[in-house]
This record gives C-alpha cells, sequence and structure tokens, in this order.
C-alpha cells in the first residue's frame, strides 16, 4: 500500500474503495474486477485508489489479508470447544459470504495449492497454539493441529458460497440455519473429541 490517508475525509474514501472493491472483487475475481467500475461505486478517481493502494493487485491484497484478520478478530479460536467455534465460524460465512468468495478467488487465481497467503505463520499460529494447548491438555483428539484446524474450518465451510453442494443464505429459516448448527457443532464434537 502506497500512502494512508491523512484526513477525515481521506479515510472516508479509503473506506468507500475498499468496500466497492470487495464486492467487485467478490463478484467478479481479481482478473475480472475492474477498477473504473470500483471508483464509480466509491466516488473517487483512479489517481486516490493508486495512490492509496498502488495497483489493483495491491488492493486486492490489502482487502484479501483484512478479511483474513477480520475473521480472526469476529470469530477467534476457542480449542477447549472446536464445535463451537465451527458454529460460529458458519454463522460468519452467512453473514459474510464474500469472505469466502475472496479466498475462492484468491485459490483460483493466485495460489492454487498450499497456503493461500504467504503470511501464514503470523495468522495461523495463534490458533495452532490453543489447539496444541487443548490436545495437551486431553481436550482435542491428537493430530496435527495444522489438519485438526483444517477439518474444523473445511466442516464449517460444508454449506458455504464454495460447497460443491448447497451454498447456503442467511435467507433460509431460522430453524434450518439451527438444525445444520446441531449437526456441525454434534460432528466436530465427534470427530475432535478424544476417544
Amino acid at each position: 500500500m502506497a500512502d494512508q490517508p491523512l484526513t477525515a475525509r481521506g479515510a472516508a474514501t479509503y473506506q468507500r474503495i475498499l468496500d466497492a472493491a470487495t464486492q467487485e472483487f467478490a463478484e467478479h475475481g481479481i482478473a475480472g474486477a475492474r477498477v473504473e467500475r470500483i471508483v464509480t461505486a466509491a466516488r473517487t478517481n483512479k489517481a486516490q485508489l493508486y495512490g492509496y493502494f498502488g495497483n489493483k493487485e495491491g488492493l486486492f491484497d490489502t482487502i484479501f489479508l483484512g478479511s483474513l484478520e477480520r475473521i480472526m478478530d469476529v470469530v477467534p479460536v476457542d480449542a477447549t470447544d472446536l464445535a463451537d467455534w465451527a458454529v460460529r465460524l458458519y454463522d460468519e460465512y452467512l453473514r459474510r459470504p464474500d469472505l469466502i468468495r475472496l479466498a475462492t478467488w484468491a485459490r483460483l487465481e493466485r495460489r492454487p495449492a498450499g497456503h493461500l497467503v504467504e503470511e501464514s505463520g503470523r495468522l495461523d499460529t495463534p490458533k495452532l497454539r490453543a489447539i496444541a494447548e487443548a490436545q495437551a491438555a486431553g481436550l482435542v483428539r491428537d493430530g496435527d493441529p495444522f489438519d485438526v484446524m483444517a477439518m474444523v474450518i473445511a466442516m464449517s465451510m460444508a454449506w458455504s458460497p464454495v460447497s460443491n453442494v448447497y451454498a447456503a443464505t442467511a435467507q433460509e429459516p431460522a430453524e434450518v440455519h439451527e438444525r445444520r448448527r446441531t449437526l456441525l457443532r454434534d460432528c466436530v464434537r465427534r470427530a475432535l473429541t478424544p476417544s
């Protein structure tokens, strides 16, 4: 990122760009996103966008990394109750399906294998440490903490926008979501509770 806004007006423009670009990238991907649509929706100009983010790829990077950090803040891991963490992730994907879509585009267009971001250690280390501590306390089955984390996240995404079976929406009846939450909670507990 080139420059951070220094004024309240600049900060508002910066945020409008982020909001417009998040929608644009979630819908069209990195290659399909158009700077013209972003600046129009953000009520700004290309010079402002490039001044803040350098280029379209820098803008995507800022948004994507921000979305990963956001989910860590909004849905922090509780390794003593991974089933509840899975349910809270499910709920966040309902509220913010754009987060999953951004990750999907990053996987399709940037990193088809391996970690999704170069900074995975910074993002994963606290979660992995918490899982390892829960394993040491006998609360979570043995196994590589990364694999345990990946399994919980994958289970939480069973009905997300990347599902190859069914993508849920927040508009579905509450009882449908509650049924899924109950199943998800039970499956994660059964899979990860030491036998």
